[in-house]
């Protein structure tokens, strides 16, 4: 994934040597770790589980990444990355417009993007210049599935990428409690639902204005 090798040529501050490939496995593996158990328990989950899951001992964790706020960074990044990733397949590999889209905001789910909101707290850097490219890439690519769509005629003029981020993030974000574990075999099935509300012809009119991924920053 790019931002999983982009990790293996450069530390946060663009000085890490490029890694062999077992140990840019190991790193790999780590942040796969990290990403599956932040989005189970939590930002503050235990790095010893963390390195458990993964397969690495505690050393190995901590040769790559120096502290928690240093993996949650790369962690984001691989988020990030992915769903990006799953964008432009989507744009480049069906001949359908909203289809792409629809194929796009049911791999996103998958990658919890919902879970990035809580690892973004305090003392992380969200304006750190590796994320910010992650971010612009990601917006774009976005842009560019739901810009064909509504170019197709099939996707409502109304809303914006902000509108589609709300919804994706909402069915994503962890749950407060263990008591709706089952919640997660609903997501598709309400996804459904969300993206024929967003097909043409429009059924009502929108309160308010369409969302910007800019309006979404400007209130978090």
């Amino acid at each position: 994934m790019a931002a999983t090798t982009a990790c293996a040529t450069s530390g946060k501050e663009g000085q890490q040597p490029r890694l062999r490939a077992d140990a840019l496995r190991n790193r790999e593996r780590i942040i796969a770790a990290a990403r599956e158990t932040m989005v189970e328990f939590g930002a503050e989950v235990p790095l010893d589980e963390i390195a458990r899951r993964a397969g690495v001992g505690n050393a190995t964790l901590y040769r790559h990444f120096a502290d928690r706020l240093e993996l949650i960074h790369y962690v984001t990044l691989s988020v990030m990355s992915r769903t990006a990733d799953r964008a432009e397949s989507a744009l480049a590999e069906e001949s359908d417009a909203f289809q792409a889209l629809r194929r796009f905001v049911h791999a996103a789910v998958e990658e919890r993007i919902g879970a990035l909101c809580p690892l973004l707290s305090d003392g992380v850097d969200r304006d750190h210049p590796e994320l910010l490219a992650a971010r612009d890439r990601l917006e774009s690519a976005i842009e560019a599935v739901m810009g064909a769509a509504r170019d197709s005629g099939q996707l409502r003029t109304d809303i914006a990428v902000g509108d589609l981020m709300v919804a994706i993030t909402q069915l994503t974000r962890p749950l407060p409690s263990s008591s709706c574990m089952d919640f997660d075999k609903f997501v598709h099935r309400h996804l459904q639902l969300f993206l024929d509300g967003l097909q043409t012809p429009a059924r009502s009119e929108l309160p308010g204005a369409a969302a910007t991924l800019e309006d979404l920053r400007r209130r978090s």
